[in-house]
């Protein structure tokens, strides 16, 4: 219980002492201290602190020195590093400076229950300055009067504490205030330099672990200047192209120093200098001519100045100034060559002169001309021609022959040397051997062997080869006894083809030729495969060269992969030279994949996958199988041709029936026996055109078959026999017959086909006795159906005379139809037209008429005027009713007019060198 209230009242005693106005960051120092107060210490030294309690807080609050810990940053420092000297004392001691680090505090642990701050201070570790080294002075030329020195010094290593440098001087009898450095530790500038005296210059450094001194520098201002470099530089022409004179201005008085120079130069467009050499600028001077220059040709001059003793600095170089040579005559003639082109005639060349403009060096000024010479050494005889050329090609028309080419370039000043070119009628001499390239980093290195003979020159020639256009020749000429060269400007991955050839003193060698690769890539597309021909076990493949922009190397192989659906792929490699292929021991009537790849030093690419079906059946097969068939089937029609040919009378009688003759029919033996007159002056009155459109069969009907005479039915039995033939058949042209199926009448035709086809295709009508009260009927006229025209050729003259004499406007017994309204097409067939009768017999014939309709008015059949029709049926009624009376009625209830009576006609019977119409 006691102890619980003593520390209630420690702690509200610390409380108190914090709140005081003696209170200090926080720590109570009326409690306790730590000595020493924010040390500095060297780095890596030992270091004791100690940590002193007050007695006050000891008698109030049971505190002692056994109850103290130290912390670094709040680390607990190890209780092996504390040491009790009292009950109020307590140290720590660290062995090296270097682990510790701030604040360092003294803490207290009163009964193990409440830790409290006592005291801390602040810890600086750090290191004494170094001594000052390589200490050296300058002297600047700001003006032509003003001069500054500046001194530089290394500090040494870094202390890790505030350190200050002074620079310090003085005369042997005086002592100058010392110079502070600004913002560095190594440097300082005394404005006020004074020169022809020995000034003892010295640096001093210092900290709160030490101070350090530099070894003195004892030098006269004078032997340290840097002066300013010459000014108002001009560059002048010489006297000759290969001089130019500098003129200057110097900055600092003869009487202060004298100096010496230095004179740099070089082209414009140029990195390297030239230096005039030193011995001929030692002495002063404010100008120099500089020779030795290249004619006409741009320069750049800079210069600076020393003391002429060579002790103290270099200036600064001068600002550039450039100048120019005056031109000259150029020194050599320009290289030319020739390109020959005998692709119109072997006789007759396009020479193509080529030749390169003189360097800035070699032409020695602006070439204003090129002057051509082509002398022919064939013919001795030959004119020399000359040619003035501003460019630097010319093309020749020439003959073939040895010719010599002669060319200058000329400028304001003069002509060059000549450059001359044989041209021989042909390249018999020796060419190079062995030809080579090889790449050596950005350059193409083209190397040959050279022939036995001795060689003037050698002309090089490369082109970037290319699909799209022609190659553009790049060429050198070098010296006889060079054997190779690096070609520039060559691009990587292109195709280069590199010719040499060797100039004889008496003509040229052929060409060898190589071509060539700075770097090589893998092909940019892979080759497109097609199938040229496919069998059933083998197909063809072909395929493109790859472009040689497509190429980007050499093509050493070509590689074919293919294989089925669900097969193993199959690797063939083919020469790069070939374009075709043929693939063998394929399975037939299988889809196979086939893909192509094109391979370079450097790699290779695939091209597009192909699909192609192998065929069902190999060659020859598919004829084996049809050419036996194609025979047999020709076989088999021989055969039939042959048998229809054996059977030719049956084969005709069934295609075409024989036609029965009008001239022959039976139908003769029961016409009249005197028959009617025809009314027709002419045949074509007698067969108009487009007379018969439609005919009915007539039928005579008898009450009594007993009423006509064994000599009447004479006739009529004579076509009994017929009957069998014409049955069914009872239908006139384009009619029909009550007692016979209808059949098509031509009027039924379509109306826009030509009266001609209408007239042209007549059939007999057949006209029937039908019995009275159930008698047997008798068939009266046998039909043919025959479609053959009634031949007009047959007929007789005499059928046609006399028609006049017959009594005219004989009764009507048959009304024609033609003229009646279509809409009555519900009539009977067959309509009584008159009904007969007699008081001896009391028979009656009914007769039906024969209807022909026509599309025009006259009268149908075969032409016959009304007069002759009546006249016709007539005779023929009187031969069946042997006198009777008869006379037509008709059923409609207004009888037609005579001109509107229709017109009809019954047969007639067939005389002697003719027929009669029907």
């Amino acid at each position: 219980m006691f102890s619980t209230w003593n520390w209630v009242a420690c702690g509200f005693y610390l409380v108190l002492s914090i709140c005081s106005p003696d209170a200090s960051s926080g720590l109570v120092q009326s409690c306790g201290h730590i000595i020493p107060e924010s040390p500095v210490l060297a780095l890596g030294s030992n270091f004791t602190a100690l940590c002193i309690l007050n007695e006050s807080c000891l008698d109030f609050g049971n505190i002692y020195a056994s109850q103290i810990i130290w912390k670094i940053k709040n680390r607990v420092v190890p209780k092996e590093q504390y040491r009790e000297i009292n009950r109020t004392v307590s140290s720590v001691t660290f062995n090296d400076t270097s682990s510790l680090a701030t604040p360092l505090t003294c803490n207290i642990l009163a009964d193990g229950q409440i830790e409290q701050n006592i005291y801390g201070i602040t810890v600086t570790v750090g290191l004494a300055p170094e001594k000052p080294k390589n200490l050296s002075c300058i002297v600047h030329q700001e003006s032509r009067f003003t001069y500054a020195m500046t001194c530089t010094w290394n500090p040494g290593r870094h202390t890790f504490l505030d350190t200050q440098f002074r620079l310090r001087y003085r005369w042997p009898e005086q002592i100058f205030p010392d110079c502070i450095p600004k913002d560095v530790n190594n440097s300082c500038t005394i404005d006020d330099c004074q020169f022809f005296v020995n000034t003892e210059i010295w640096v001093e450094a210092s900290n709160a672990l030490g101070k350090a001194v530099s070894d003195p520098l004892v030098i006269d201002p004078i032997d340290i200047v840097k002066p300013l470099p010459p000014q108002n530089v001009s560059v002048a022409s010489g006297v000759l192209p290969t001089v130019l004179q500098l003129v200057w201005e110097n900055w600092i008085s003869d009487a202060v120093m004298t100096l010496k120079f230095n004179i740099r130069y070089r082209i414009v467009g140029d990195t390297n200098w030239t230096e005039v050499p030193p011995e001929d600028t030692a002495s002063p001077r404010t100008s120099f001519s500089i020779q030795g220059l290249r004619p006409y040709t741009e320069y750049v001059f800079s210069i600076r100045c020393m003391k002429e003793d060579g002790v103290g600095y270099w200036s600064d170089w001068s600002e550039e100034k450039t100048g120019i040579t005056s031109e000259e005559q150029p020194s050599k003639g320009p290289p030319i060559w020739r390109i020959i082109d005998t692709s119109q005639s072997p006789a007759c060349w396009t020479v193509h002169l080529i030749w390169k403009a003189l360097k800035p060096y070699e032409a020695n000024g602006v070439i204003l001309q090129y002057e051509l010479t082509v002398r022919d050494k064939s013919s001795l005889s030959s004119p020399v021609k000359k040619y003035n050329v501003t460019s630097t090609n010319h093309t020749l028309q020439l003959r073939e022959g040895t010719y010599e080419v002669t060319l200058i370039a000329r400028n304001s000043v003069g002509p060059s040397p000549p450059s001359v070119l044989l041209i021989p009628a042909s390249n018999s001499k020796a060419p190079v051997k062995n030809l080579r390239t090889l790449p050596k980093h950005d350059k193409l290195w083209v190397g040959w062997t050279a022939p036995n003979n001795y060689v003037l020159k050698y002309v090089i020639e490369w082109c970037l080869m290319s699909s799209n256009s022609d190659c553009i020749i790049e060429w050198q000429i070098v010296l006889g006894d060079v054997q190779g060269i690096d070609l520039k400007g060559i691009k990587p991955f292109k195709c280069y083809l590199i010719t040499v050839y060797p100039l004889y003193a008496d003509g040229q060698g052929s060409g060898q030729s190589v071509k060539a690769y700075l770097k090589q890539d893998r092909p940019s597309k892979g080759p497109t495969v097609q199938t040229k021909k496919v069998g059933k076990a083998e197909a063809v493949l072909t395929w493109n060269h790859l472009t040689v922009e497509e190429q980007n190397g050499f093509i050493r192989n070509y590689t074919i992969l293919y294989k089925t659906i669900d097969g193993n792929e199959t690797v063939v490699t083919v020469d790069p030279s070939k374009t075709e292929y043929t693939l063998s021991s394929l399975t037939s009537d299988t889809l196979y994949t086939v893909r192509m790849m094109a391979s370079t030093d450097n790699g290779s690419r695939t091209g597009p996958d192909f699909t192609f079906t192998t065929q069902k059946f190999g060659k020859g097969e598919i004829e084996a199988i049809v050419v036996p068939v194609c025979l047999a089937f020709l076989l088999i029609v021989l055969l039939g041709v042959l048998f229809c040919f054996n059977k030719r009378d049956l084969i005709k009688k069934h295609i075409w029936p024989i036609v029965p003759d009008p001239s022959k029919s039976n139908i003769a033996q029961w016409s009249p026996q005197v028959p009617a007159k025809h009314n027709i002056s002419s045949k074509d009155q007698m067969y108009p055109e487009g007379s018969f459109t439609d005919v009915s069969v007539v039928e005579i009907e008898a009450d009594d078959k007993k009423s006509f005479s064994e000599q009447d039915l004479k006739p009529f039995d004579l076509l009994k026999k017929e009957k069998s033939t014409s049955e069914g058949h009872s239908s006139g042209i384009g009619g029909s017959s009550c007692m016979s199926s209808p059949r098509q009448s031509v009027s039924d035709s379509d109306e826009g086909e030509t009266t001609q086809n209408t007239s042209s295709t007549v059939q007999y009508s057949t006209v029937v006795l039908n019995g009275y009260r159930d008698q047997t009927p008798v068939q009266v006229f046998s039909r043919s159906e025959s479609t053959q025209p009634l031949l007009d050729s047959e007929e007789r003259s005499e059928d046609h005379a006399g028609g006049a004499d017959s009594t005219p406007q004989r009764q009507q017994y048959f009304r024609q139809n033609g003229g009646q309204d279509e809409t009555n097409t519900d009539r009977p067939c067959f309509e009584r037209t008159k009904q007969m009768t007699d008081a001896n017999e009391g028979d009656l014939v009914g007769f039906v008429q024969l209807q022909i309709s026509g599309q025009s008015s006259q009268p149908l059949g075969l032409g016959m005027e009304k007069n002759t029709q009546e006249r016709a049926v007539s005779n023929v009624l009187q031969t069946f009713t042997e006198g009777q009376t008869v006379r037509p009625e008709t059923v409609e209830e207004n009888p037609l007019s005579v001109d509107e009576m229709p017109k009809s006609y019954l047969p007639q019977t067939v005389r002697q060198g003719g027929y009669m119409p029907q």
